[in-house]
C-alpha cells in the first residue's frame, strides 16, 4: 500500500518491502521466514517486548498491577534452552537485565572485520583462521528459522537519510526497542517508496556466540561498497546499535570524505550572558556524558572539590551562580559536509536519537536530582539496563544489579531518548547554518577547525 505526502510517496513496509530494493540475500532471508512484523510506534516494540501483542499494557505511570516479566529464550544446539536477557515491566519503563554477567557490558574485543578491505582492526579470519563467509551464510539461515523484527531506520540524523534496516527474532524485540530509542525507526506506513540501504543492515543471532564464539560476544562487520552489515551475536546493545551504527557512519564517512566524532558537545550560557560551545572528544569512559550534566553540589550548595583519603578533610568552593548548560550530543556528533559554513568552525549535528547514560555514579538519591527526576517520573516509558527490579515497581537509578554477592554491576545504563531532555539544543545557531538544516538533531558549530577521526 502507498500513500503521498507532498510529493513524497510512502509504502507499508511490512506488505511492501519485496517492492524495495533490499540486498538479495536480505530479500531471500525474509521471503522464507514464517513470520515479519515491522513496528508501527514505540509503544507497539515495548509490548512486543513482553512477549505481548500491540496495545495489551498499560503504560501510564501509575499502572502499579501489571508485574510482567518475559524471558529471552534461545533452542541452542547443545545447551537446549538459553535465557539471554530478562525483561521486566517496571512503573516507569522497562528493565532488561542478562543473566550472565559478562553480558552486560561490551567486551573490547567484540568487534571482528568480516571482510577483505583494508583496516587496522582484528579480522575474523586472524582470530578463528578461516573467512566470516560460511558463518555469514549460516547465520542467515538460522534467521530464515526465526519469527522476525524488521525495522527500518536511518543511520545518524534523519535528513541525511542512511537508509538502513534491523534484522532479530521476535523474542529479542527489546533489542529493536533499545535501537528505535536510540537512532529513531521508521514507522512501518512511513517507509518512503525510494528506500535504499545505503546505511548498513543489523542482524542479530543470540544463539550463536554459544555454538561458534565459546559464549564470549562478538560482532562481526562485514563492509562492502555501499553499506555495511553489522551481524552481532549477543543481545546487550552496546558493541552493535551502539558502537556497530557508528561504525556505519565512519564507513560511510570514508567513503564520501566527512567523519564522525566520538564526542560530546554543549553549549555553555555564562552568568554574563556569553555563549560558547564545547566539544568534548575521547574514548570511552573519558567523561563525555559529564560534561553535559549540571555541576553537583552539597546540600548546602557548595561544590566539593575534593576529600583528603587519610584525613576527611573536604575542600569546596562557593559558588553561587554556575553557567547554564544546554546539551547538543552525548557520544556521536556527524561533522557531515552539508553542516559546514565559510565561518571556518567545525560544525555537527547529534548523530543520535536518544542517549546512551551511564549511571554508575549513582549510588543513593539525590547524587543528580535532574537525572533521577527524569527518570523516576519519565514523559514516557525509559529503559533500563542492569538494574534490580520488583516486577510492577518502580526502576531506580541507584539500585543496580550485582554480578556477585556485594558486587554491583559497573555499567547500568538508561537510554534517554533526547525529546525528553530539558532545554537540549534543538535549534540551530543562526550564524552556522540555514533554515534547511533544522531537524530533531540540529547541527551546532564547534569552535575548532580540525576534527580528527575516532
Amino acid at each position: 500500500m502507498a500513500t503521498a505526502a507532498s510529493d513524497r510517496v510512502f509504502v507499508d513496509f511490512q506488505s511492501c518491502w519485496p517492492e524495495l530494493e533490499l540486498p538479495p540475500h536480505v530479500c531471500e532471508a525474509l521471503s522464507a521466514v514464517p513470520l515479519i512484523q515491522a513496528p508501527e510506534t514505540r509503544l507497539q516494540l515495548m509490548d512486543w517486548a513482553l512477549g505481548r501483542s500491540t496495545g495489551e499494557t498499560d503504560w501510564t505511570l501509575g499502572n502499579r498491577d501489571d508485574h510482567g516479566q518475559y524471558e529471552a529464550v534461545f533452542q541452542t544446539p547443545g545447551l537446549g534452552r538459553v535465557t539471554e536477557a530478562i525483561i521486566t515491566k517496571a512503573r516507569n519503563g522497562l528493565a532488561i537485565n542478562f543473566p550472565e554477567p559478562a553480558m552486560r557490558c561490551r567486551d573490547p574485543d567484540a568487534m571482528l572485520i568480516g571482510d577483505q578491505l583494508p583496516t587496522d582492526k582484528p579480522t575474523y579470519a586472524d582470530r578463528f583462521g578461516e573467512p566470516f563467509d560460511q558463518t555469514r551464510q549460516q547465520t542467515l539461515d538460522w534467521l530464515k528459522t526465526q519469527e522476525l523484527v524488521a525495522m527500518p531506520f536511518y543511520a545518524g540524523t534523519d535528513e541525511l537519510a542512511y537508509g538502513s534496516l534491523l534484522i532479530v527474532s521476535r523474542q529479542a524485540a527489546f533489542f529493536a526497542a533499545a535501537l528505535a530509542d536510540l537512532q529513531g525507526m521508521i514507522p512501518r506506513s512511513r517507509v518512503p517508496a525510494d528506500f535504499r540501504i545505503t546505511g548498513g543492515v543489523l542482524f542479530v543471532a543470540p544463539p550463536f556466540r554459544h555454538t561458534h564464539f565459546g559464549g564470549r560476544q562478538v560482532v562481526v562487520h562485514d563492509r562492502t561498497s555501499t553499506h555495511q552489515e553489522v551481524f552481532a551475536y549477543n543481545l546487550y546493545p552496546g558493541p552493535s546499535a551502539k558502537k556497530g551504527v557508528y561504525s556505519m557512519l565512519l564507513d560511510i564517512g570514508e567513503r564520501e570524505g566527512w567523519t564522525t566524532n566520538h564526542c560530546s558537545a554543549v553549549a555553555v550560557v555564562t552568568p554574563y550572558e556569553n555563549q560558547l560551545i564545547l566539544m568534548h572528544e575521547v574514548a570511552s569512559g573519558g567523561g563525555k556524558s559529564e560534561m553535559t550534566e549540571q555541576i553537583h553540589r552539597m546540600e548546602d550548595g557548595r561544590l566539593l572539590i575534593g576529600r583528603n583519603l587519610i584525613t576527611k578533610e573536604e575542600r569546596t568552593l562557593n559558588l553561587p551562580e554556575a553557567c547554564h548548560l544546554r546539551p547538543i550530543a552525548d557520544d556521536m556528533a556527524c561533522a557531515h559536509p552539508r553542516y559546514q559554513r565559510p565561518h571556518g568552525r567545525l560544525t555537527v549535528g547529534d548523530a543520535e536519537s536518544a542517549w546512551f547514560v551511564r549511571v554508575d555514579h549513582i549510588h543513593s538519591y539525590g547524587t543528580a536530582p535532574n537525572l533521577e527526576r527524569l527518570c523516576i517520573d519519565p514523559p514516557e516509558p525509559l529503559i533500563f539496563l542492569n538494574h534490580y527490579i520488583v516486577p510492577g515497581g518502580t526502576c531506580l537509578t541507584w539500585e543496580h544489579i550485582e554480578d556477585a554477592p556485594g558486587k554491583p554491576c559497573p555499567n547500568p545504563r538508561v537510554i534517554l531518548p533526547r525529546r525528553m531532555i530539558e532545554d537540549i539544543a534543538s535549534v540551530p545557531r543562526p550564524s552556522t547554518c540555514a533554515a534547511s538544516a533544522c531537524a530533531a538533531r540540529p547541527p551546532i558549530a564547534i569552535a575548532s577547525s580540525t576534527a580528527s577521526s575516532p
